[in-house]
């Protein structure tokens, strides 16, 4: 894994590409390693986003308690989880904290993120990266924040720095950005398809308003 100053997308490819099971599946071992790579991207852009970050952090710890739990099986992967989840009525008990529930919380994450770094990098060197990344949250993670929240983050946005300034502080050095840049498509089509194979489980399951 890269250090904790740069982005890794070479990393967050290979963890996804390895999440990927059979034809509609998602290892959540390796989808959490990706995300991990990925969650570094929200810290090197400031404190804008470290309450999502904290967020992930915590259902990250939820999920590794369940993998070391006496029903660990049932959480190699999502499918797996939710059928299980599902079918003993888990995701409803209350005192239970559902694995699919956190899942959907780090799933809406992914949506932002791969959104606004898609943007990002397709975006001419002068655009302005608040009206980018709000724009990109209000089409995500927005819809799923109290207005308090999203009032915060919205106002806080202001303080990002230009497009070159902010890609230098995501991926270091100019020689580094150049192969990030290289690197990305490949990255984001596999956080594209890791995202559309978990909201496709999320559907089957019904599990989308899990409150």
């Amino acid at each position: 894994m890269s250090n904790e100053n740069t982005l890794d997308l070479h990393y967050v490819h290979q963890s996804f590409q390895r999440s990927l099971k059979e034809e509609d599946d998602v290892v959540i071992e390796a989808y959490i390693d990706g995300y991990n790579e990925l969650v570094k991207f929200l810290n090197l852009i400031g404190t804008v986003f470290s309450f999502v970050s904290s967020d992930v952090k915590s259902k990250i710890k939820v999920m590794e308690k369940h993998k070391e739990g006496e029903n660990a099986i049932y959480y190699e992967s999502f499918k797996k989880m939710m059928k299980y989840e599902k079918e003993t009525c888990l995701h409803d008990k209350s005192g239970f904290v559902s694995g699919s529930r956190t899942m959907l919380r780090l799933h809406r994450g992914l949506d932002f993120i791969r959104l606004f770094l898609k943007r990002l990098s397709e975006a001419e060197e002068t655009v302005n990266t608040c009206t980018t990344c709000q724009n990109s949250y209000n089409e995500t993670l927005a819809e799923f924040h109290p207005w308090y929240i999203r009032k915060a983050a919205t106002l806080a946005m202001h303080a990002l720095p230009s497009r070159p300034d902010l890609l230098k502080k995501i991926f270091g050095t100019d020689e580094q950005l150049t192969a990030a840049m290289t690197a990305l498509p490949q990255a984001l089509a596999s956080c594209d398809e890791v995202y559309s194979r978990v909201q496709q489980l999320y559907t089957d399951f019904e599990f989308h308003e899990l409150p």
